[in-house]
């Protein structure tokens, strides 16, 4: 028997429940991996309060890292006793065991603990195909506006950005967010609940704004993003923390300077085995050379993700966190 966090009905954390499970041995194309720390995220927050639907009951959570235990008939590239990480459904990574397919794993090379693992895959990935593999993506020398910059997400794009020339402005709630931004590379913070960050775009930047916007707040930043834009620039909506953004009136990208808005998500960009292992190769040879340093900021046992999901969302949380089984 093994435990995991599932959830009956949507709701608040407390919907989040601690269960025995019993799991089967894996199929075809299927490893069996037991987890050694688990990602905690807040795409886990949509499907925790059914913003995402998913079929209930169900289990959550998109990332961890562990040991394969088993693998299923045709499974050649894992075998037991290979340290994996992955950060795609099926929903239930929170989980001491979990069965998944063996093309969404991808190998934790020497050098990268588990902890990093499920620290990094979500939010790692999510940073490298926003700035690198978008229709429209910054060149070095370029500055950029990221939303939430002290955020997992965040932490990791300020370093990765940082690698690749670019200089981010990222916004921030407090003095201390600010400093821990710019620890990580960003080249200008602005505190949000003090300052009006389009004003302070358009003095950072000269007049000039910016060639693309990253925003995972969603509904309270997204029209003040557009503002933040040059002419023909892209806002890469890729997230809704404050809710999401209401109908919008396409003819004010036109007003506004023939903008773009993409609302991409990480699952599009990773649908090929292929993409999946590049991008995850990239990310990690970055970590294992120290262009960017992964390390979870907060730690919870995984029986207390309901107050983990209550300080994510009571933004009392910063960086990456981890669940440990």
């Amino acid at each position: 028997m093994s435990h995991a966090i599932r959830f009956h009905k949507t709701g608040g954390p407390e919907v989040l429940q601690w269960e025995d499970v019993s799991l089967p041995q894996p199929a075809a194309g299927e490893c069996l991996v037991r987890h050694k720390a688990v990602g905690l995220n807040y795409i886990d927050t949509y499907h925790r309060t059914g913003l995402y639907p998913v079929p209930l009951p169900s289990g959550i959570g998109l990332e961890a890292a562990g040991v394969v235990e088993a693998v299923g008939t045709g499974v050649s590239e894992f075998k037991a006793g290979d340290r994996v990480a992955y950060c795609n459904g099926p929903l239930g990574a929170y989980s001491e065991l979990k069965i998944h397919p063996a093309e969404r794993l991808v190998k934790i090379p020497e050098g990268i603990s588990f902890e990093q693992a499920a620290s990094m895959m979500l939010q790692g990935l999510t940073a490298q195909y926003l700035l690198r593999r978008l229709h429209l993506v910054p060149k070095a020398g370029d500055t950029i506006l990221w939303q939430a910059a002290a955020g997992g997400v965040g932490l990791i794009a300020c370093q990765y950005a940082k690698a690749l020339g670019i200089n981010l402005i990222g916004t921030v709630s407090s003095d201390e967010k600010a400093a821990l931004a710019r620890e990580h590379g960003a080249a200008h913070t602005i505190i949000y609940t003090k300052e009006d960050f389009v004003a302070r775009v358009n003095e950072i930047t000269g007049g000039k704004k910016c060639p693309v916007v990253y925003d995972s707040v969603g509904k309270d930043t997204f029209l003040k993003s557009l503002d933040c834009l040059q002419t023909r620039g892209l806002l890469a909506l890729f997230g809704n923390s404050s809710g999401p953004v209401d109908a919008l009136n396409t003819g004010l990208l036109a007003a506004k300077g023939s903008l773009y808005v993409t609302r991409p998500t990480l699952i599009s960009y990773t649908a090929k085995r292929e993409e999946l292992v590049a991008a995850a190769k990239e990310l990690f040879d970055l970590v294992l050379a120290g262009k960017i340093k992964v390390a979870p900021r907060q730690s919870y046992a995984l029986k207390d993700a309901a107050q983990a999901h209550r300080d994510l969302e009571g933004r009392k949380t910063t960086g990456s966190t981890v669940l440990v089984p």
